[in-house]
């Protein structure tokens, strides 16, 4: 297999992979916004414009990024408005001199606005959709979310990795393990489903209502998980939101209201795994180029601050949707 940091994937290397498919490259290459892959822009010879998405080595099996790609199928056949890949000679994953990678149609679009209740009305509805399909059902080779995985695992790799400065070490460290393991605690999901996984803003384009991209990180998991991430600003804003949301949502899924108890778990659990995950990439070049802040002392002393933060989050009641809570 290729080098985790795609250090021979250079730009001819790149082009010789389009053209394998058959594919002509009229323009240059513009690598777009992803680290953990490697994502190209271009224009070919047909005057369409393509994205080239090559998988990082070693992060997923060949079984687990044809599932993702049979969901995002699955998505479109529902008319769903999701990116998914091309297929060329009946396949969607193609493969170079060992570098797996995927061809899909370059779409454009605005961010969508998270305080905007009609854009959220939207968003619920489709979200809702999408789990309509993902409940059909489960993955075989994907992952759920985990404690382990999100947690235990970048809390190892933290440790490991030397990046937290020495004078910070033990008030860093030892407000990370009670934020896990209060999260640890309070994270139980009994029903997964299959989810787009990472659905924030950044994995949404707007164009006359919303267009889903980036299935990477689909995985099996609670309904939520698709949902808070949409939220913004203080608990009376976060209420209403959730309001708009689900009560969208509704109209193609049930949703569990139990599942609004592990919003603050899952947000704890992302920002611990965020974490995790660049000091787990920090080898690879393009990650202090793109995240020089990392090993500054500033970053650690403001982790300290929001694991803080998040720990009063989660020691708090969790949000509900019942009639008192919106005249608090």
């Amino acid at each position: 297999m290729p080098e985790f940091n795609f250090s021979s994937l250079t730009p001819d290397f790149i082009l010789d992979a389009i053209e394998s498919t058959g594919l002509i490259v009229e323009s240059g290459l513009l690598g777009l916004n992803s680290y953990e892959n490697r994502v190209y822009q271009f224009m070919a010879q047909d005057r369409q414009r393509y994205v080239v998405k090559f998988y990082r080595p070693n992060r997923w099996t060949r079984q687990q990024i044809e599932e993702e790609h049979q969901f995002a199928f699955e998505l479109a056949d529902h008319d769903i408005p999701l990116v998914a890949p091309l297929k060329y000679s009946q396949s969607s994953l193609l493969e170079y001199q060992g570098y797996l990678f995927a061809l899909y149609p370059s779409v454009g679009g605005r961010q969508f606005e998270v305080d905007n209740l009609e854009q959220l009305e939207w968003m619920g509805r489709f979200i809702g959709r999408i789990h309509q399909v993902g409940q059909g059902s489960d993955f075989k080779a994907r992952p759920s979310i985990t404690v382990d995985e999100y947690l235990r695992q970048p809390l190892a790799i933290l440790k490991q990795s030397q990046l937290v400065p020495a004078q910070i070490e033990t008030a860093f460290f030892t407000i990370l393990h009670m934020v896990a393991d209060k999260a640890a605690d309070l994270y139980h999901c009994d029903n997964e489903i299959r989810l787009h996984g990472d659905c924030h803003p950044g994995n949404i384009l707007w164009r006359d209502g919303p267009t889903f991209v980036d299935l990477d990180d689909s995985r099996m998991g609670p309904a939520i998980q698709d949902i808070w991430m949409m939220l913004s600003g203080d608990r009376q804003e976060q209420l209403l939101q959730l309001d708009t949301l689900i009560s969208a949502y509704e109209e193609f899924a049930d949703f569990d209201m139990s599942q609004l108890s592990l919003i603050e778990p899952l947000r704890a659990m992302r920002m611990i795994h965020y974490m995790g995950w660049l000091a787990r990439r920090w080898q690879d070049p393009a990650f202090p180029r793109a995240f020089p802040w990392f090993s500054s002392e500033r970053y650690w002393e403001e982790q300290v601050l929001a694991l803080k933060e998040q720990l009063s989050a989660l020691q708090e009641p969790a949000l509900s949707l019942s009639p008192q809570n919106f005249n608090q």
